[in-house]
């Protein structure tokens, strides 16, 4: 049996997963889906990331719209980066993508559609060998109930639900819309807003002979 922790919408509040982290001791790997900072520094993101390297398990990630493009080398050195491409670690595959499409707000990592799509399909193609295929974009899929403001729109990527609905990743584990927290699916796909993890969100996932999904606070 394979066990993944996954949070997103850190935004600088890392004593609340060092704390998530304390309550699963028996777990195999951990998903950041983004948004480790809020316009942090590549030496804010080091010092966290040290500190969840502590664990002493493997890291996958992806970056969020609220952390810079700065941010990027140090999410490559110190974790296993997913952005645009994928990697396998006990037959289970992991792919991402940064970032969110363009918003009114202009967040630091903003993406057109376009080269969401692109990257979803170049790291989806490194995971021809895995057993069970976890899709990690940082934008939830549109039209769903996991990327929901408050006033009801729907916000999330477009390309991200066309690439879902096309592969049929196992899992898509997403954040950026915090209010968006929950499950959905789309086809036989899982998908799971893990929430802002500093409110003491998170998500676990369990492989077994099948794949499920909780979301626990």
């Amino acid at each position: 049996m394979t066990k993944i922790i996954a949070v997103s919408d850190i935004h600088g509040a890392y004593e609340s997963v060092q704390r998530i982290l304390l309550k699963e001791p028996l777990f195999d790997a951990l998903i950041l889906a983004g948004d480790l900072t809020t316009n942090g520094s590549p030496r804010e993101a080091e010092d966290a990331l040290k500190l969840f390297r502590q664990i002493g398990k493997p890291i996958v990630s992806v970056a969020g719209n609220m952390d810079p493009l700065t941010l990027e080398p140090t999410f490559e050195s110190m974790t296993s980066y997913v952005n645009g491409r994928g990697i396998v670690i006990d037959k289970v595959g992991f792919c991402g993508v940064s970032g969110s499409p363009v918003t009114p707000m202009n967040t630091p990592y903003e993406l057109p559609e376009e080269t969401i799509r692109q990257r979803a399909e170049s790291g989806w193609k490194d995971l021809e060998l895995a057993r069970w295929k976890i899709f990690i974009p940082h934008a939830p899929p549109y039209n769903t109930a996991v990327d929901q403001v408050l006033s009801g729109t729907h916000v999330g990527s477009k390309a991200v639900r066309s690439f879902i609905e096309q592969h049929q990743p196992d899992v898509v584990v997403c954040g950026h819309i915090h209010e968006a927290r929950g499950k959905d699916t789309i086809g036989n796909s899982q998908i799971v807003n893990c929430g802002p993890a500093g409110k003491g969100y998170y998500v676990v996932i369990t492989i077994d002979i099948q794949i499920t999904v909780e979301v626990r606070e």
